[in-house]
């Protein structure tokens, strides 16, 4: 078992989806991109996900068969207040403005700081500060693994939506792995932006020192 200061036993990250989810309730909702101009998605909640957290899925409509998919976890830091930190706000920003040309599903997960919430991500950054760890050695100082994240939900809400197979946008391999044996078929893998900074250039090596498909000679 896996240990964590929040006291909570994560989930089974394998096999096969035992519950399903079902769609709440869908709105149109104005969606602003970069540059400034505004378009049109549609908001979707849901009932029975097995975390029980509030996930959403932001909706562009699209005409693929196979539809683009970004699966993003939750970073208040990055996508709301713009930390340089790390690449999650332009991430996201990325995505909206490829979406919102092309069409897909934005999956927004509640999973803040991989899964350890923000107080304690927030914890992991003084850690960091104070005495150099990188961000997966100051997550283990705190008594987490890793990266707790667990995408049965994303396989959930996809599958609510009536997807199966997708087109997915990432540079984690593990998004991949786990959904595939949630039972969605992932037909192709669109790697991301790689949005290196000056602030942000340890934290991309060390997430590409642990698996991530991140080329750090490229910039975007």
């Amino acid at each position: 078992m896996l240990s964590t200061s929040s006291g909570e036993t994560p989930q089974p990250r394998t096999g096969p989806l035992t519950t399903q989810a079902t769609v709440r309730t869908r709105v149109e909702v104005p969606v602003r991109r970069s540059d400034r101009d505004w378009r049109t998605a549609e908001m979707v909640s849901f009932t029975g996900l097995a975390d029980g957290r509030e996930h959403i899925a932001v909706v562009f409509p699209f005409a693929q068969a196979v539809p683009l998919v970004r699966v993003h976890s939750e970073c208040l830091t990055g996508d709301v207040f713009g930390s340089a930190r790390c690449d999650c706000g332009p991430q996201l920003t990325e995505v909206v403005d490829l979406f919102s040309d092309r069409g897909g599903i934005l999956l927004y997960l509640r999973q803040e700081g991989r899964g350890i919430g923000l107080y304690n991500k927030l914890e992991a950054y003084r850690l960091q500060d104070d005495r150099g760890l990188d961000t997966f050695a100051a997550n283990r100082e705190l008594n987490f693994s890793d990266d707790l994240r667990d995408y049965r939900v994303a396989a959930q809400m996809l599958r609510a939506l009536g997807v199966t197979r997708i087109r997915l946008r990432t540079n984690n391999p593990d998004k991949i792995h786990q959904l595939e044996n949630y039972g969605i078929t992932v037909e192709e893998v669109l790697p991301t932006g790689v949005h290196r900074t000056e602030r942000n250039h340890e934290y991309l090596r060390v997430k590409a020192e642990q698996g991530h498909t991140i080329l750090l000679g490229e910039s975007s």
